[in-house]
């Protein structure tokens, strides 16, 4: 209670600080590159800060535009035309002391023109810093052709993809996934799942967000990536086709049609695609079991496993935006996918003694198959206020997942000279799930004076899970119920939310943002299944609950100083939440062989942290960044062990504090007219202090990442891209990873008058993407060698179809993002 009226009291005084803004006009010119008047030319009022449209019109025969009652504020005009690159203006501010603003000319150049034998396209830069963002234009690498949203991640500076597809930024877990600045409510597998599944010729940008503002939820321990689809922009109709091929030692396809029609009043939008992907991947495990107290060795255990999983994706949307008035927008879309797949493995477990000879020969088959089926619905209202730019935006969501699982695990035991040692043992798991989803908000946006503004806005969610993991031993044919693995887990979730954020400027050279956000957050879950009972050596009935409720504030600052127009300042802290996925409470146990396994767990809390990043910007070309985080009840993946029965598991825990600190160095120039470059680099030291079964656990390493990208320019529409990124060896999780990377090369060619491209890359060149590690705590002693299908050679064809002009943007999609970005969406 106490928390929520301090939130209160800060709307309130924020609220009160309110004033009335003179209002001025702003007045101007479009030529084309001839010095002639283009054809009627959209024009758009943006503002400086972010490049958000303010107000948009259309120039007379003459090229002549005007805005009225614009408040005061820093903008910037763009005019856009058919056949000519977009234009802008320079920056300029209205004030009490200059309330309009005669701009000069805008220039529009015709698309495609040859200069000193360099084609110059219309292309966005493949990295741009912004204030509290770095975006990466995903079309703009040759080299993401024929990738997959995951593949197009891991090259992005800052992430890294582990393993089992766990994504981290800076070196820290608990990120959230945003798409259309929705969550996707999955973590985990089924997260990796779902990205391997989206085709990179999808994806438009992806935000990289390492301390986001308060408008956005506060989940997500080192950030928020919001990965935004394309979405076309034009009166008329317009589209763009994809078809993509990729040959690693397994074929790779996809297509994919985004189409768009606007006429007067209504947009209507559609995207379709299609993939299939085939891999392999090699995983080879060491153990030597220790005695818990002595330390000596009890036994070593050597495991190959050779993965073969496949999956095809369907994926649609289609969605209408209703221009209802200048100053009403209405809207909907609804998207969904189904996604079988399969995987198969073989292992092989050699188990010796402590004298190293062989003693028990294990062979494990095991056979999955898979299905994930969404269906997602959005509805959004966009009402303005008045003039001077306040408006509220109301988003409602609608989230279902639904995936069955069937899986066959047959174990056959050998002695140390290949005899049979027993009969076989087969075990059939059937594993349904169901996630529900709801969730609705509201933000209002109110300009002050100055080009201040204030936001404020409320959010609400509810999500039901319900899984369910039957375990049969087949005895002489027959299922028999597994009590011991065979469970049931139910969860439900509301959180409810509000926020405030006020943006201030004190002057010419300091700035602020300010925002505090409240959570309250009620769960509870529910799991029945089977006990064991050691004395008479029988199952029973047992059910478990818990619930837990609590309210946390959430404040965030930025403080900005720009000393010249060289040198820029900035600091900003902001706390943190990160709760568990949903899969990763359920208390069910997920199988590799008789000896690894993973398995949930309901007694996770939510972690917490503080992060604090200190960052200089040198003239718009090298940006320096500081970062320091302490996150405690961090949610990590553990191994514990089984000694006596030579088994191994995996599962989050509750198990440390963590501290971070690190210094990134990012610099994006020109090398020549034709060759520019992207080189970024993030130096940082994890330490990780806690107990891990039951034993007192501290691990400190340092890791360096390096991320560059060259990009050429060349004649009559061909251009080139090397590009790649090393990682030095350092932690992820308890795990101590040895160093590794990756290099990737590509070309590309103009077609049919900019209309189209054909594009070739090879990804992984050197095949170097092939990660080692070791664990090493307690008794624990384990050491892994892991590769995949990295190395890959793809050739993409991309033609795109207009007529019609240039329009305004569609607004985003929905609101419901971190309770997506917690659901485990398929996969392996």
């Amino acid at each position: 209670m106490r928390k929520s009226s301090i939130l209160m009291l800060f709307m309130l005084l924020t609220i009160i600080s309110l004033a009335q803004n003179n209002e001025g006009r702003v007045y101007g010119v479009v030529n084309d590159g001839d010095k002639k008047n283009s054809s009627q030319p959209t024009v758009m009022l943006l503002n400086a800060s972010d490049s958000s449209v303010v107000k948009m019109t259309v120039a007379d025969k003459l090229g002549n535009y005007q805005f009225e009652e614009v408040k005061a504020g820093k903008y910037l005009v763009s005019a856009s035309a058919v056949g000519h690159e977009t234009g802008y203006s320079e920056a300029f501010e209205l004030n009490e002391s200059s309330i309009s603003a005669v701009l000069k000319t805008i220039e529009l150049s015709v698309q495609a023109k040859s200069l000193g034998g360099v084609t110059i396209t219309s292309k966005k830069p493949f990295i741009e810093q912004k204030t509290d963002r770095m975006v990466v234009n995903v079309e703009a690498s040759v080299t993401n052709v024929g990738a997959n949203a995951l593949e197009v991640l891991e090259k992005s500076p800052g992430v890294s993809v582990d393993n089992d597809g766990n994504i981290s930024l800076k070196g820290k877990q608990g990120v959230v996934i945003l798409i259309d600045g929705r969550p996707a409510y999955l973590s985990g597998a089924d997260l990796a799942a779902l990205l391997k599944n989206t085709n990179s010729s999808q994806l438009d940008q992806i935000e990289i967000m390492t301390n986001p503002p308060a408008k956005y939820d506060a989940a997500g321990n080192s950030g928020v990536i919001n990965i935004k689809m394309k979405k076309n922009k034009q009166v008329g109709y317009n589209g763009t086709i994809s078809l993509n091929y990729g040959q690693g030692k397994y074929s790779k396809f996809n297509e994919s049609v985004n189409m768009n029609y606007r006429r007067n009043k209504v947009n209507l939008f559609a995207n379709l695609s299609h993939s299939y992907r085939e891999n392999f991947q090699n995983l080879n495990i060491q153990r030597n079991f220790r005695d818990k107290n002595s330390k000596e060795i009890l036994s070593y255990f050597d495991q190959q496993a050779r993965m073969r999983p496949s999956n095809k994706s369907y994926y649609a949307k289609v969605g209408a935006d209703i221009f209802a008035s200048d100053k009403t927008t209405i809207g909907f879309s609804v998207s969904g996918f189904n996604n079988p797949e399969k995987f198969n493995n073989d292992n092989t477990t050699l188990i010796s003694d402590n004298m190293g000879q062989l003693s028990q020969q294990t062979l494990a088959t095991t056979r999955i198959n898979e299905r994930w089926k969404n269906i997602s619905a959005n509805a959004y209202l966009r009402q303005v206020l008045d003039t001077a730019g306040k408006e509220i935006t109301v988003d409602l969501d609608y989230i279902k997942y639904n995936s069955t699982r069937d899986q066959q695990l047959i174990n056959r035991y050998f002695d140390g000279n290949g005899n049979v040692l027993k009969v076989p043992d087969t075990l059939i798991g059937n594993l349904p799930q169901h996630i529900t989803i709801y969730s609705a908000k509201a933000d209002y946006t109110h300009p002050l004076k100055n080009g201040d503004l204030f936001e404020a806005g409320i959010k609400t969610s509810y999500v039901e899970t319900n899984n369910d993991a039957g375990y049969f031993n087949m005895m002489d044919g027959i299922p028999v119920t597994d009590k011991g693995n065979t469970t049931m887990f139910r969860y439900k979730e509301n959180i409810n939310a509000a926020y405030v954020n006020l943006n201030k400027k004190f002057s010419e050279k300091w700035s602020a943002q300010l925002g505090l956000r409240l959570e309250n957050t009620n769960a509870q879950g529910m799991s029945n299944g089977y006990s064991y009972d050691s004395n008479t050596d029988t199952f029973y009935p047992s059910d478990t609950s818990f619930k837990r409720n609590y309210t946390q504030l959430f404040p965030t600052a930025y403080f900005t100083y720009a000393a010249s127009k060289k040198h820029q300042f900035n600091i900003n802290y902001g706390r943190r939440i990160n709760r568990p996925g949903y899969s990763d409470l359920n208390p069910f146990i997920l199988f590799l062989d008789k000896y690894t396994y993973q398995q949930g767990n309901p007694n996770l809390k939510p972690q917490f942290s503080h992060n604090i990043e200190l960052r200089h910007i040198f003239n718009n070309f090298l940006i320096t960044t500081l970062n320091y985080s302490q996150t405690n009840d961090i949610i990590q993946e553990v191994l514990e062990q089984i000694e006596e029965e030579n088994k191994t598991f995996v599962k989050k825990s509750n198990i440390a504090k963590q501290r971070q600190f690190g210094l990134s160095v990012n610099a994006n120039f020109q090398v020549k007219e034709w060759w520019s470059v992207n080189i970024w680099v993030n130096g940082f030291s994890n330490k990780f202090t806690g107990i891990i079964n039951d034993t007192t656990v501290s691990l400190n390493a340092s890791t360096l990442q390096t991320n560059i990208t060259n990009q050429f320019k060349f004649k009559k529409g061909w251009s080139a891209e090397l590009s790649g990124f090393y990682h030095t060896g350092g932690l992820d999780d308890v795990f101590l990873i040895k160093p590794f990377g990756l290099m990737n090369i590509g070309i590309s060619k103009q077609l049919f008058k900019n209309r189209a491209s054909l594009r070739f890359n090879v990804r992984d060149v050197l095949y170097s993407q092939k990660i080692k590690g070791n664990v090493k705590y307690s008794n624990l002693d384990v050491a892994f060698q892991n590769s995949r299908d990295s190395r890959v050679f793809n050739v993409g064809f991309t033609y795109r179809f207009a007529k019609g002009k240039a329009g305004g943007n569609r607004k985003k999609a929905g609101g419901a993002s971190e309770e997506q970005s917690r659901v485990n969406a398929g996969g392996n």
